[in-house]
Parts: C-alpha cells; structure tokens; sequence
C-alpha cells in the first residue's frame, strides 16, 4: 500500500531510500465496490506464505562470496537494504503505529535486466494492526527500465502480517514513471489493489463492528493515485520533497475494522527534506497528514483515532526518521 514522508508510497526506493511516501517515488492503491460475500471469521489465522518470501531471499542471497578485482566485469545482481527509525510510521497520510516511533527494515534484489524482488518490514499499532505479531512484511517484485530519460516502474506489492487475523493480506499493483531535468525529478503514479475479501466494506461503522453486525458486506477495491517532486539543492546534500496522493476505496471498515481508504475517499500530502550525510546516512524530517476531519471520520471511531487519547491519526504534523543505507 502508497506509505509517506514515511509513508509508504515512495516505496522500493522509499523503502529502500525509505520516504517514506511509500515512499522510492511511490504509488500504491484504488477502489470501489465489488459483489457479496460471506463474512469472514476474523479470529481465524491463516496459513502465510511469509516463509516462501525469507527462504527466497535466502536463497537468492546465498551464492558464496569471492573477492572481485578490478577487472572482473560488474555483478548481474546489486544487493541494497536499508534500516530506518521513524517517529511515526505513515501510510497515505494515516498513522499506522498509533502516532508512535517505529523501526523498519527493507531489502532489494535488483537483476541488470530491470527485474527486483524486495521486502519491506515495520511494527504497527492502533490503526495498523491486525492481531498476531502486530507487524507488517511486504513482498515486492517488479520491472524498472529508463527510457531516454524517463523511468518507468511497475509490479506488485504483497502486504502480509504474519500470525494476524485472516483476510488481512492485500495484493496491489502499482506503476510510476519519474523524470529528471538538472537538480530537479518528479513522479507519477498509480496503484490498484482489485476487489478482495480483506478491503472489503463489511461494517458502515464502527459501533457496528463493535457489535459484530455486518451491514450487507461486499468485497471492494482501492484506487491510490499520486504525485512526487523532489529538488535538490545545488553544492549541499539537502533535497526538498513534495508529495500529494488520492485514495478511493472502501467508506466503511473491513473484517478487521479498518479500511485502506479511510471515509473512502481523501487526499494526503507531505512536505519536507532530506539531509544526506556520512555517505549512507539520511535525516527526513517532513509535515505528513491529510483532508480527513474528525467530524467527517467520526463514524468510524473509536477505531480510526489514537487509542490512548482519541486524538486524530490522519492530522497533519511533522514526522523525522533517519535511515542508513547498505
């Protein structure tokens, strides 16, 4: 799903330059309504493919290690990772760690011919959370090629959580093209999560789903649709980023009391810097939220607000993270 200045939209570059917002350029999500379905148990725990992603990035990893000289012609394969702390884990403008730090990771394996797998990892609280480890394991793969000058990206992203609640997984495809003149480079991007069980509308509220009576449930898609423009400033390591993004998708809550695009529809934004330093070391510090009002979301709460105070999740304020490269 898009992420924000730790978001994640941006996102294999984001969660490999982490964004956030997310983050790499960034696009991620869509939606509306699908056909009925049965109500999901939403105790029951189903069985995640989330060893098939470690044991395959195990294996893709695992070749021994030679020592290479400087005439041996450069790898096929480019191996990069980052590790990032975030003050608050934003998803398209919205808390996803209920407004509280978080510590994540991601790895990309990247072939000369444009085709990568990668992976993305994250705490969650409140909002974000879907019972089990109350964590977040993306799996990613796509296609990247420049085409004079223009950078076009697209694949799939793969969210998981592994030991949470069944029908917690979203599958989503995205695409961005991104385009550099001098200092300056911006981003489009689309991204479509297709009709499924687990964006589904099966409550109108909260208070329902508190109750536990579903409102005539259907599955649903969501529509994510985003713009990126980042410019760096010249003779220094600072870059100054913007980031506005669109969700279209479920108004309700789904089987697990939350819905990808909270009122179903909204707009999230960003605004913020980077700061590259030590070579592989970099300081973001950015203003993250969106449109959503607390009256407009009421319906939805207590499940969309912090769940200590009952304050917003999706107001803006400003987050920081620093993230070290490998």
């Amino acid at each position: 799903m898009q992420r924000s200045a730790y978001c994640h939209e941006t996102e294999i570059e984001a969660k490999t330059a982490h964004e956030v917002h997310v983050e790499p350029e960034d696009a991620v999500t869509f939606g509306n309504a699908g056909g009925d379905i049965g109500l999901p148990n939403a105790k029951g725990k189903t069985m995640r493919f989330t060893k098939l992603l470690i044991g395959g990035i195990t294996l893709a990893t695992a070749t021994p290690a030679f020592a290479q000289s400087e005439t041996d012609p450069p790898s096929a394969i480019t191996v990069s990772g980052s590790a990032t702390v975030v003050s608050d884990y934003r998803l398209r403008g919205v808390s996803q760690t209920d407004k509280h730090a978080a510590l994540q990771a991601s790895l990309t394996i990247a072939h000369e011919s444009g085709f990568y797998i990668g992976t993305f990892a994250s705490n969650l609280a409140g909002w974000g959370t879907f019972g089990g480890a109350n964590l977040e394991l993306d799996a990613i793969a796509g296609y990247k090629h420049d085409f004079g000058g223009t950078t076009l990206d697209g694949g799939v992203t793969w969210y998981t959580y592994p030991g949470g609640f069944s029908e917690s997984d979203v599958v989503e495809f995205y695409a961005r093209a991104s385009h550099a003149i001098g200092p300056a480079s911006a981003t489009l991007g689309v991204a479509y999560a297709p009709t499924q069980t687990s964006l589904g509308k099966i409550y109108n509220s909260a208070a329902a789903y508190t109750a536990g009576v579903p409102t005539n449930p259907k599955r649903w898609d969501n529509l994510y649709l985003s713009g990126d423009l980042a410019v760096g400033v010249p003779q220094t390591p600072l870059t100054v980023k913007g980031h506005i993004g669109y969700s279209n998708g479920n108004p309700g809550l789904g089987p697990n009391g939350t819905s990808l695009s909270p009122t179903g529809e909204y707009v999230d934004y960003s605004v913020g810097a980077d700061l590259v330093f030590l070579n592989n070391l970099t300081l973001n510090v950015s203003f993250v939220g969106t449109n959503i009002g607390l009256g407009e979301s009421a319906y939805l709460a207590p499940n969309f607000r912090e769940s200590t105070d009952g304050s917003s999740i999706s107001k803006g304020r400003l987050v920081a993270g620093v993230t070290v490269a490998f």
